[in-house]
């Protein structure tokens, strides 16, 4: 028998439903600035400074101190306890017992999403969106159906109508993240107290992606209804901690640990053995020295915290001012996170735009199509860096408009 008679084996594919997950098209553009010099990234979500000295200093000296083993798989309970109390400072009293240390925040987005979710399920999530959200259900077998968010005068607004309309009593999970990740769009005392007694009625799953919490500049309506000024409002300030509320938090936005992969859950008690076995079968545990420095962020990083929220503020408005002085751009300020959300001459073809604009004038910013069908027409510029920063990444979006207009 030659080879050529032998059978045709079969072509090694992973499973269908990952297969059809959509890739980065953030890493496409930046992909497309290999080999271009002096590119100016503004499209991943951190900030251009190196995480606090007070907390890289605790993680050396948890490692000097040997902290390299195996811990809890719901995290130290040093870490545990001190992520009580800070929930507790400022969304009302919270024990250990609901609080579950991840490998990062998107480690706890994955995590919940395996608590309640299962092939067949139902999801619900408003969009635009970080495409992490509505791609990790799909990984499960879930189907995720979307409520985009209305962009108009005021911004980035919330058909709360349209979403109650979309939590049918067969929906599983719904997905909120507030302040938004693209938008930077906030979800109104209001819209959660709405959303919150719908979805009690009907046995929703709330899971809320509250990572940008502490980001946050609209400190009258923070202020309303006893809610404390350093926070976006949350449902945490208005569930029980046994409720069918999952809140997901990262250390990466308050004190700019994005590398260290550090995060934490709200969860109710009754969950935490079962969540105990997935982060086992997940990750086992998040890295002892990281969760040293993760108390050290939380125990002293409060008057820091508080002081990044003033600089991104600043920047902020800054970027803002700049970009409206430009023909053709459309650009609000929204009340949280780090980035504007804009329209410009040729985002309705985003993806194309932005890996232009990489290729011809070194300006990297995120495409809206990265964020779902809802968020094309738009681009994404982070701003978390210094002014000086952002006014070099501006001239060069005159220079792109100026001499290419929305030819690629």
């Amino acid at each position: 028998m030659s080879v050529s008679d032998l059978p045709v084996p079969f072509i090694p594919n992973a499973r269908d439903a990952v297969r059809a997950l959509r890739p980065s098209q953030i890493r496409e553009v930046a992909n497309a600035g290999f080999g271009v010099s002096d590119v100016l990234p503004f499209w991943f979500g951190e900030s251009d400074r190196v995480t606090p000295a007070f907390i890289r200093e605790a993680a050396s000296a948890a490692l000097a101190g040997g902290a390299t083993f195996y811990t809890h798989n719901l995290g130290i309970a040093p870490l545990r306890a001190a992520l009580a109390g800070y929930v507790t400072g400022l969304h009302g009293a919270t024990s250990a017992d609901h609080i579950a240390v991840t490998s990062a925040g998107v480690n706890a987005l994955m995590l919940a999403s395996q608590l309640v979710v299962g092939a067949g399920d139902r999801v619900v999530a408003v969009t635009p969106l970080w495409p992490n959200l509505v791609e990790i259900p799909k990984i499960l077998g879930a189907h995720v159906e979307t409520v985009a968010l209305n962009y108009g005068e005021h911004g980035w607004q919330l058909d709360i109508e349209r979403l109650l309309a979309a939590l049918t009593p067969d929906t599983r999970m719904l997905l909120i993240n507030s302040p938004n990740n693209p938008t930077g769009w906030v979800m109104s005392r209001d819209e959660q107290r709405t959303v919150l007694a719908h979805c009690r009625l009907h046995g929703i799953w709330i899971v809320a992606d509250e990572v940008y919490e502490r980001l946050y500049y609209a400190d009258a309506e923070a202020g309303a209804e006893g809610s404390s000024a350093r926070t976006a409002p949350s449902f945490l300030d208005l569930a029980g901690r046994d409720e069918r509320v999952i809140c997901v938090n990262s250390f990466s936005k308050a004190w700019l640990m994005t590398g260290w992969r550090l995060g934490w859950i709200v969860a109710p008690a009754g969950l935490m053995d079962d969540l105990g076995k997935l982060v086992e079968y997940n990750t086992s545990c998040a890295p002892s020295f990281v969760q040293q420095a993760g108390i050290a962020a939380v125990q002293q990083g409060e008057r820091y915290t508080q002081e990044l929220v003033r600089d991104l503020k600043t920047s902020r408005d800054h970027l803002v001012r700049a970009l409206s002085e430009l023909p053709g751009v459309d650009v609000k300020a929204p009340p949280g996170a780090m980035y504007l959300f804009f329209s410009m001459p040729g985002a309705e073809h985003s993806l194309d735009l932005c890996k232009a604009m990489v290729r011809e004038v070194g300006l990297g910013i995120a495409p809206g199509s990265a964020f779902g069908p809802q968020g094309e027409g738009f681009v994404r510029w982070c701003y978390a860096c210094d002014t000086a920063r952002l006014d070099a990444g501006v001239e060069r979006l005159k220079r792109y408009l100026a001499q290419y207009g929305t030819v690629w």
